[in-house]
């Protein structure tokens, strides 16, 4: 099997590795030849989206074409390509429309009776606020209070574009189901940690959800899944508050970060239940996957710059030099990575396996304290949002921070 991935970023790089995974080739198209997925993938093309006869050209080669980018315009070319070459093209342009604008999946949340944060001005700050288009935490700020948000405001001119909300304290999941035809696979539940900016650095499984809440959790996905006859997949992104699930967003295209989680967790690859959903044979329906955990997982983000190292949120990855795949790094079991011996400034995903979470992540403890010793690191941090008591300058008092790192293994 021949995939072809159009874009080399976050979501490219999640999936060259889960079809390296699948035993599958893959070919990554992108205009930048230093994309972190260059260094992953089997075939790289360097090109423009805009360049048809190049689009062409590379989907004959291909026996699956999945986007990995965002861009309505794009999407929407690269549809009319694939359309005229014949590969089937991993993308449903109806449900990423609603997708990708919270302001109408809010209202469809609404609409269907599922549960979520209540809008402003329905609620009491604190709030928060996000760009209605915008992907994952990109624009994510926390007002809290009358002031912050009339100063927000005003110096946001297309404020009538975000989405304000109320603030809801608590754990994040995500879960991942496929359709087509009306039939529906939901996947293993994943944990989702943030760092100061709301962007995710960690994820894990299993996650510690009483079984009634989980089996919500899945109905909620199926609900949604329904509502907007996906064809495809879409992850669901909730906070429990209060003993309740509230529905945070829905992202109707190949994530980043917790396919990888489901597969080492459970030996699942969403990749494979991808070409389920648009391979030309009927027979090839979701369904069949088993979700059945079979070990713990851990995957976290880390930044070294000279003498510090901070675990950050997926942002850092996106902007990285070619990434390549390791085994055995420093103690992680896996690892994606630009490092190179005696680089002062390097980024990395890390995975660590375990037999149940506490092992993981002692394996974790130890392979950070080896990596700070290793890159002589004097300052390690660890942030996570600003609880609304602080703002400004108070929120700097409640990043994690060792500075003993010899300590923390």
């Amino acid at each position: 099997m021949k995939v072809l991935i159009c874009g080399g970023r976050l979501q490219g790089v999640e999936l060259c590795y889960l079809a390296a995974k699948a035993g599958w080739r893959s070919i990554v198209i992108d205009r930048d030849r230093q994309a972190p997925a260059f260094g992953l993938c089997d075939e790289f093309i360097a090109g423009d989206f805009r360049d048809a006869r190049l689009l062409r050209q590379a989907m004959a080669k291909a026996d699956f074409v999945v986007p990995a980018l965002e861009h309505q315009a794009t999407l929407a070319a690269l549809a009319c390509r694939a359309e005229e070459t014949g590969v089937p093209f991993a993308h449903d342009a109806a449900a990423y429309r609603i997708s990708s604008c919270k302001k109408t999946s809010d209202a469809l949340f609404a609409k269907l009776g599922v549960a979520a944060p209540r809008p402003w001005p329905d609620c009491s700050f604190p709030i928060t606020v996000k760009p209605s288009a915008a992907s994952g935490s990109k624009g994510v700020r926390l007002l809290k209070n009358a002031g912050d948000f009339d100063r927000w405001r005003a110096a946001t001119p297309d404020y009538q574009d975000y989405v304000c909300q109320e603030y809801l304290a608590g754990p994040s999941y995500s879960l991942e189901i496929t359709g087509r035809g009306g039939r529906f696979q939901t996947y293993a539940v994943t944990k989702l940690e943030m760092d100061a900016a709301y962007d995710c650095k960690r994820v894990s499984a299993p996650v510690v959800l009483p079984d009634e809440a989980a089996r919500k959790f899945r109905r909620m996905a199926t609900t949604i899944a329904q509502a907007i006859n996906l064809t495809g997949i879409m992850d669901v992104e909730v906070i429990q508050h209060a003993g309740e699930l509230k529905a945070l967003e829905i992202d109707a295209r190949f994530p980043s970060q917790t396919p990888s989680v489901v597969y080492h967790a459970t030996g699942v690859n969403l990749m494979t239940e991808l070409w389920r959903c648009f391979a030309p044979a009927p027979s090839e329906t979701p369904g069949g996957a088993t979700n059945a955990l079979s070990q713990s997982a851990l995957y976290e983000h880390i930044q070294i710059s000279g003498a510090a190292l901070a675990v950050q949120g997926e942002h850092v990855m996106a902007t990285a030099r070619p990434l390549t795949w390791r085994r055995d790094f420093f103690g992680a079991d896996e690892a994606l990575s630009d490092y190179q011996p005696g680089r002062a400034d390097w980024v990395a995903t890390l995975i660590f396996l375990g037999e149940n979470p506490a092992a993981a992540w002692a394996k974790r403890q130890d392979a950070i304290a080896r990596i700070c010793r290793d890159a002589r690191i004097r300052r390690y941090t660890d942030a996570s949002p600003a609880p609304p008591a602080f703002s400004g300058a108070d929120a700097a008092a409640h990043v994690a921070i060792d500075e003993t790192v010899g300590g923390m293994a």
